[in-house]
C-alpha cells in the first residue's frame, strides 16, 4: 500500500498511490451552508480529485456549521465521498467545537482510520481504530510545534500494530509497527508499507468475573 502526503493544496495531479492525505490547507475552511446551497464545491472537489487519480483522498479542513467550528477530515474515494470526522477532543482556549465520531473508513480496499488534531494525544483513539481493524492511521495537524507527535506516532504504530501517517503543517511523518519513523519535507512524500493483520494474544490474571475457578497460574 502507498500513502503520498502532499504538503499544499490540492493538486490536480498526484503521484501513483492508494491514498493521498492533504493537510490544513487543502480544503481550508469549509461552511456547510455553501456547500449544501452550491456557493461552493470543496467536498465534490476532493471526490473528483480521487476519481481523476483512482485513489482514497483524506484531506483536513476546517468546517463551519451555523456558527460552530471544528477540525474536521473530509474521505474520499472513487469519485464519491465517503464522509467528514471531527476532531473529538478541544483543549481550552481553542475557538472549536468537538465532534462525536470516529474515523474508519474503507479506502482502496483498506480500512483507513482518520484522527484529526488533538486527538493523537488520547490514545484510546488510536487503540479503538486499531481494535476495529485499520490497515494504517492518517493523522492531521495543524502544525508540529515540538517533538511529541512523531514520538506519540512512534509509540502507537507500535503498540497498537498499525502505521501511522502524520501529516503536520509541510512535514510528513511515517511510523512502522516495528518501531521505525521516517520524515519529509517534499511537496510529495511517498510512503510504502504491506498492510498486515498480524496479533499477539496476551492472557492476564484476573480475580472475579468468572464463574470457573481455575488454578493453572
Amino acid at each position: 500500500m502507498v500513502v503520498c502526503v502532499i504538503n499544499g493544496g490540492l493538486c490536480e495531479n498526484l503521484p501513483e498511490c492508494d491514498v493521498a492525505v492533504f493537510g490544513f490547507s487543502g480544503l481550508g475552511e469549509v461552511n456547510f451552508e455553501s456547500e449544501l446551497k452550491g456557493d461552493s464545491d470543496k467536498f465534490e472537489a476532493a471526490a473528483r480529485l480521487s476519481r481523476k487519480n483512482g485513489c482514497g483522498v483524506v484531506c483536513a479542513c476546517r468546517t463551519l456549521s451555523r456558527g460552530i467550528r471544528r477540525r474536521s477530515a473530509a474521505v474520499a474515494d472513487g469519485g464519491r465521498l465517503l464522509g467528514i470526522s471531527d476532531m473529538n477532543h478541544v483543549f481550552d482556549g481553542e475557538n472549536f467545537k468537538s465532534g462525536a465520531n470516529l474515523g474508519l473508513y474503507k479506502v482502496a480496499g483498506c480500512k483507513v482510520g482518520v484522527v484529526v488534531g488533538n486527538d493523537l494525544f488520547f490514545p484510546e483513539t488510536v487503540k479503538s481504530l486499531s481494535a476495529c481493524g485499520c490497515s494504517v492511521v492518517c493523522a492531521v495537524l495543524d502544525e508540529v510545534t515540538d517533538g511529541i507527535p512523531p514520538i506519540l506516532a512512534r509509540a502507537y504504530a507500535y503498540l497498537y500494530g498499525a502505521p501511522v501517517i502524520l501529516c503536520a503543517g509541510k512535514v510528513a511523518y511515517f511510523a512502522d509497527i516495528t518501531g521505525a519513523i521516517a520524515s519529509s519535507t517534499q511537496q510529495f512524500a511517498l510512503f510504502e508499507f504491506d498492510p498486515q493483520n498480524r496479533y499477539r494474544l496476551v492472557t492476564t490474571r484476573c480475580r472475579g468475573i468468572m464463574d470457573t475457578v481455575r488454578a493453572d497460574y
